[in-house]
């Protein structure tokens, strides 16, 4: 069993994803927009103009696979109530993905040591979406 976040940009799901390749190194396994779906939603369903948008889209970020879409292309994403972790393997990347997923976000707590991490922060990013950096003790 897998529990994989699904994230909604509601219009802007193809910036999102070249940000997060860019910043994580993310690798898009999957890019549908819903002029190519096979089986089109019924007229009016989607505003005009959406049929260039993101129906399906699926990163992977490390071992983890993201999927995201535009949705239904209402304006702001809203994401709230959860963060996505992420673990860097060392104090390095730590710092490089804080400060990329920081790029025209909002630092909430700067990188630091704590009684859990070596190094640990949030941060919500462009989008909104809440990310919590953390490098594991070491064995």
């Amino acid at each position: 069993m897998h529990v994989e976040p699904y994230l909604f940009f509601e219009g802007r799901c193809e910036e999102a994803v070249e940000f997060y390749r860019k910043a994580l190194g993310a690798q898009v396994t999957m890019l549908m927009r819903y002029k190519e779906s096979p089986e089109p939603p019924p007229p009016g369903k989607l505003p005009p103009g959406s049929e260039n948008k993101v129906m399906h889209a699926s990163l992977r970020i490390g071992d983890t696979t993201v999927m995201a879409s535009d949705g239904m292309s209402q304006g702001s994403p809203r994401f709230q109530g959860f963060s996505l972790s992420l673990t860097a393997p060392d104090a390095a990347r730590a710092k490089q993905f804080f400060a990329a997923l920081g790029d025209g976000g909002q630092v909430q707590m700067p990188l630091e040591k704590t009684f859990w991490s070596p190094l640990f922060g949030m941060v919500t990013d462009r989008f909104g979406v809440g990310w919590m950096i953390t490098v594991p003790h070491q064995a």
